[in-house]
């Protein structure tokens, strides 16, 4: 599924800090380059075809054409991410080093493990130009143009690279399904959908993932809960949960 991202106006990307108790879509594809931080806790990324586990220091590149899902996150796990708007990259990555930067899904591994100075230094700099993005749009944009470049050559000097590992299609097919419709497919449906049994996909789902199937469904359907009802000025709670896929209010 691809996705727009909201990017104030005159802005060349974006920053953010995302909890794991925080409500906020996450898209499966969009046009932007993205890197994450991960500053606390732990969480699984299914990045195409692997798995990458995420710890604090764990810095990720995300390509315009890597469908990526964030499943099996820790209560307490907290991470920095920054998109980059296609104009921004192309005016920076003119260097060599910087070329896989324009590619949308170059082959490769594209994610690293910090040492402490550098998680550090590059979380200050998170901070920095998300604080910019109100009050000051060109401190921002140059803060943005530096965050991608200083990031990237973090990476390219980090020697410890994080190893994904190879995820079964039907894993990957299932969990792109209860992210987009989470309150549809039973666990017979899904499994018919991906010619296994239902025994077999849930426990290669577990394996695999980290989480069983059905916390996961479950948690995308509480995901979808809070996005319906909001405020609670726009539906009752009983039909956001309805609409989630929850058989009742209780």
């Amino acid at each position: 599924m691809f996705e727009e991202l909201e990017l104030a106006a005159g802005l060349d990307g974006r920053v953010e800090r995302h909890a794991a108790r925080d409500v906020r879509v996450r898209p499966h594809r969009h046009a932007e380059l993205e890197v994450n931080l991960v500053v606390r806790g732990t969480a699984t990324y299914l990045l195409g075809e692997r798995r990458y586990e995420l710890t604090p220091g764990t810095l990720t590149w995300l390509f315009p054409a890597q469908e990526h899902i964030l499943v099996n996150r820790s209560a307490d796990h907290e991470l920095y991410w920054a998109v980059f708007t296609p104009r921004l990259v192309a005016r920076l990555a003119r260097e060599p080093h910087l070329a896989p930067l324009l590619v949308d899904d170059p082959v490769g591994q594209y994610s690293g493990h910090l040492g402490a100075a550098a998680a550090r230094r590059l979380r200050a700099l998170f901070e920095e130009v998300h604080h910019a993005e109100t009050r000051d749009p060109a401190l921002a944009n140059a803060g943005l143009a530096y965050l991608l470049t200083l990031a990237w050559r973090t990476f390219l000097d980090t020697g410890e690279i994080v190893d994904g590992v190879d995820v079964h299609s039907a894993v990957r097919r299932v969990a792109l399904q209860l992210r987009a419709e989470p309150g549809r497919a039973d666990l017979a449906a899904l499994a018919r959908g991906v010619g296994l049994s239902p025994t077999h996909l849930s426990r290669l789902f577990s394996v695999q993932t980290g989480i069983s199937l059905t916390r996961y469904r479950n948690q995308q359907r509480v995901h979808l809960f809070l996005l319906n009802y909001g405020d609670g000025s726009r539906t009752t709670m009983l039909a956001a949960a309805l609409a989630a896929g929850f058989g009742s209010y209780a």
